[in-house]
């Protein structure tokens, strides 16, 4: 049936966001199945509005909407373009109403995925755009946009997409949400014949009703929705669908494109998905990529995505070369120049380590030795032990066996097993295959947890019983393998293929493939989450290995040291560093599960010199020292070293934890997951250096390097780095076990290495360089306090308040306008309700510092992080202590 053609039409006046005088109605030569007819575009186009300022645009932004929005999506980008036209770089934005869709002309043509591409190839024609051109899409506007560019790469400067997908596998559903859409009796009904799947799409962010009112302008009739059902009709779901041919050759021609590409992503998107983003990746393993946690499908309506993409035009394509250039000769030049920042400052990281991080392991792999001790499972009275050789003989059959159930190099495996021999095993066996291991503890919680496992998107899942339950209950990706062997019936249940029992017996006697190359990524560890949500850090094999070598080499461990760590990013170097370990009989990921007696008996099993746990693990062990016995007490006289890191450890702490251990030399550490150690100061140091403000960590370790970027009033760090004395501001680090980057967050590795050269990073703390050289650690950028009178550092005034008897914790935090803020302190001191402090408490804590301060509150306890539990998030107190000064009625914050 021939349905009546509707022509296009100008969008109404007066739509929030949206100039008029941008938009021009274009036609078209029909082109393809098209062939011989004239179809109206509408588009919004910057091009006559850059011409009015005598403005030459340096290349063209193509625009292309999905389904079911129109170019209004685009207002963002259109704006921001206009304002930057000025004083930088003009692009011109051409946004189209793709034919069918937003205030274009509706006909009775079937639009494929390759007459769509057609289509749009004979706008960017007939619109005279020469190049360079970038092309930007969204959602199925991906896939357009991306086939034009594969097809017309001598125009092309860069492309970018938003959530989309170019890749359907064979025998795949669709999404749920597509496959409600497509399914029979729904289709028309939900797409034409009623509003149901526009509106189900505009409910999926929180939009202002006069934006959504804008979105539904152009679909207020069933004649003007049949292109929202032609789109979803058009869906490649199978081989034989029309579309299918066009969708697997532009898919596939995306792997020879080597222009700068950028992907955005909103995770909560219930219909792309995170292996589409994956599937992306790996045809466009160049790209840099960002996902803006929180956000879903309508990124663009959700996230400042258009700055984001116009700084990246800066960055990837304009410093590239000059602006008059074609994409072939700028892309050449990109490639040559690299992909970094320009460096600015005269300083130069050291070179990572050579050599793998299990070298230790193979050379010790025909001693009986013990090599790791695990003091969680008991056998006839005694922990159980295990030897170097046995240790690498697993090792070895089980990357033989990840090898034969299909794992390779660069996929990326999740590790959720408590630590312990069979972490160890799995952890080197994944590493010794060039696999990537992708580790975050239970410590995130099951929210934090869930995000980080299915924002890595790992290819295999390795876990014990609760692991593997959570994995099928939430619905993370990968296959399953299980620690240990199960049930049958259990392992159908999880969806486990196998155990790492069955890998091992498959992989024994097998040849191992070729080690991964020093520059290979090896591990994405995640970030506590004490400053939002939890980060992916990359580390390469070099890095580790460089890592490991500081270590030994700065605490003189060797293969008689032993080592007893309740500290998870520690538990599993004892291998590497070729000496004994034993992880103590706790939950790692709870640190305050840890007693002074399992401290002791796992010094006393392993014989260890060398002890390391976490802050918090280390007050709950101070605290049940008085369960120990004179054989514990003898043990922990034997300790000689004795570290602390992950937050900052009170002197007193320090203090009453070398009583436990008196022949021991107690450091601290500073490091965070990006650096695991960046520099280190010991007790009778700390002691000596007393007198400046925040805690003091010492100096770097090895060849790192530290310098401080100075804060502005605004609390911004904007500073050239230096090591003059006495500077407070960001903390800047390098050092050869530095990561690579961060697991896609393009926006945050930009700003970690803002202004500095590569292989360089800004920590986000905080802190001053004194004289002597040593660090001292202020608080966290986010926290500083930008008063009239100046920013200020958090950490110096809980300090003094911590001075006061009463007052066992305390967390400064400013309250007001950014420039405008006031000090006001709120601190633990036994109150059963939080509120203001009692006069006398107030005076106390006003006495004891020289900060003025607006007010002092109190609580019960105050909010930490899971991790560490000692981190306290002062983003959260501020927010309570701007409530409760407003006049809001005190509760927990």
């Amino acid at each position: 049936m021939r349905v009546t053609a509707l022509g296009a039409t100008l969008p109404p006046v007066g739509l929030p966001g949206l100039d008029p005088a941008l938009s021009r109605l274009v036609a078209v030569d029909g082109v393809a199945a098209d062939a011989g007819s004239t179809r109206t575009w509408h588009v919004l186009d910057t091009g006559d509005a850059l011409d009015a300022r005598g403005i030459e645009p340096v290349g063209t932004i193509v625009a292309v909407h999905g389904n079911p929005t129109w170019s209004y999506l685009w207002r963002a980008l259109i704006a921001a373009s206009l304002t930057r036209a000025d004083t930088g770089t003009a692009w011109r934005v051409v946004a189209v109403d793709q034919l069918e869709m937003g205030f274009s002309e509706r006909s009775d043509i079937r639009r494929t995925l390759a007459q769509r591409v057609a289509d749009l190839d004979a706008l960017v024609n007939e619109l005279g755009i020469r190049g360079p051109i970038v092309t930007i899409g969204h959602d199925w506007g991906g896939p357009v946009s991306l086939g034009w560019a594969v097809e017309n790469r001598d125009r092309l400067a860069a492309v970018i997409a938003l959530n989309t997908a170019v890749h359907h596998p064979d025998g795949a559903p669709l999404p749920f949400a597509l496959r409600v859409a497509t399914a029979r009796g729904m289709l028309a009904a939900g797409t034409t014949g009623t509003t149901a799947f526009l509106d189900t799409t505009l409910a999926l962010a929180d939009l202002d009703p006069a934006v959504r009112a804008a979105f539904r302008a152009p679909y207020a009739t069933v004649a003007r929705r049949r292109g929202i059902g032609g789109f979803v009709a058009d869906i490649p779901a199978t081989a034989a669908d029309a579309s299918t041919p066009a969708l697997r050759r532009m898919s596939a021609g995306l792997r020879e494109l080597d222009v700068p590409a950028l992907l955005l992503r909103g995770p909560k998107d219930p219909v792309f998905g995170e292996g589409h983003l994956d599937d992306l990746t790996e045809r466009l393993p160049h790209a840099d990529v960002h996902r803006f946690e929180g956000a879903g499908h309508l990124i663009a309506e959700e996230r400042p995505y258009a700055d984001v993409v116009l700084d990246w035009l800066d960055e990837k394509v304009m410093d590239a070369g000059d602006a008059g250039t074609t994409a072939t000769a700028a892309a050449t030049r990109r490639t040559a120049a690299g992909r970094g920042s320009k460096p600015t400052t005269p300083v130069e990281a050291a070179s990572p380590s050579r050599g793998h991080l299990w070298d230790a392991l193979d050379a010790r792999r025909d001693d009986d030795d013990t090599a790791v001790i695990d003091m969680t499972t008991v056998r006839d009275g005694e922990p159980l032990r295990v030897s170097w050789r046995q240790l690498s003989a697993r090792v070895d059959e089980i990357a033989a066996g990840l090898d034969a159930f299909g794992v390779q190099a660069g996929d990326r495996v999740s590790l959720l097993v408590q630590p312990g021999p069979t972490l160890t095993a799995a952890l080197y066996a994944c590493l010794r295959i060039g696999a990537v291991v992708v580790v975050a503890d239970r410590g995130l919680g099951i929210r934090g947890l869930s995000r980080a496992v299915r924002g890595a998107v790992p290819d295999v899942i390795i876990g014990e019983l609760a692991g593997l339950a959570a994995a099928r209950a939430l619905g993370w990706p990968g296959r399953r393998i299980s620690a240990a062997a199960l049930p049958a019936a259990t392992s159908r249940a999880l969806g486990v293929e196998a155990s790492l029992s069955d890998l091992a017996r498959a992989g024994r006697g097998r040849a191992l493939p070729e080690a991964p190359a020093p520059d290979a990524e090896a591990a994405v560890l995640f970030t506590s989450g004490s400053t939002g949500p939890a980060k992916g850090v990359v580390y390469t094999h070099a890095q580790l290995t460089a890592l490991r070598d500081t270590l030994a080499a700065h605490f003189g461990v060797t293969a008689d040291t032993g080592l007893v760590t309740g500290f998870a990013p520690f538990a599993l170097l004892g291998p590497a560093l070729g000496t004994r370990s034993a992880t103590p009989d706790m939950d790692v990921s709870a640190p305050r599960t840890l007693t002074a007696a399992a401290v002791a008996a796992a010094v006393r099993a392993s014989d260890a010199r060398m002890v390391f746990l976490s802050p918090a693990a280390v007050a709950n062990v101070v605290e049940t020292a008085g369960a120990l016995a004179a054989d514990d007490r003898a043990a922990l006289e034997r300790v000689e070293t004795f570290l602390s890191t992950g937050a900052p450890v009170g002197v007193d702490l320090l203090r009453r934890a070398q009583q436990l251990m008196p022949n021991a030399v107690a450091h601290t550490p500073y490091g965070m997951t990006e650096c695991l150690l960046v520099a280190d100061v010991t007790l009778p140091e700390i002691e000596q250096a007393a007198g400046d403000r925040g805690v003091c960590v010492g100096r770097p370790l090895g060849t790192g390097q530290v310098r401080i970027s100075a804060i502005d009033a605004d609390g911004r760090a904007a500073g050239e780095p230096t090591t003059d004395a006495g500077v407070t501001g960001e903390i800047v680090i390098s050092a050869p076990h530095l990561k690579r980057g961060y697991f896609r967050l393009y926006l945050t590795d930009r700003e970690a290495r803002r202004g500095l050269p590569e292989r360089w990073h800004r920590t986000g703390d905080v802190g001053h360089l004194d004289a002597e050289g040593r660090l001292w650690v202020e608080g966290r950028l986010p926290h500083v306090i930008t008063t009239a009178e100046g920013p200020v550092t958090p950490v110096g005034i809980e300090q003094d308040a911590e001075t006061v008897d009463a007052v066992t914790r305390a967390a400064a935090v400013g309250v007001g306008p950014v420039g405008r803020q006031v000090v006001v302190v709120v601190v633990e001191a036994g109150a059963r309700r939080p509120g203001l402090a009692s006069p006398s408490l107030a005076d106390d804590v006003r006495a004891a510092t020289r900060q003025r301060l607006a007010a002092v509150l109190t609580v019960p306890t105050l909010p930490t992080d899971i991790r560490h539990n000692s981190k306290i998030d002062r983003t959260r107190v501020a927010a309570w202590a701007e409530r409760v000064l407003a006049g809001e009625k005190p509760t927990a914050p």
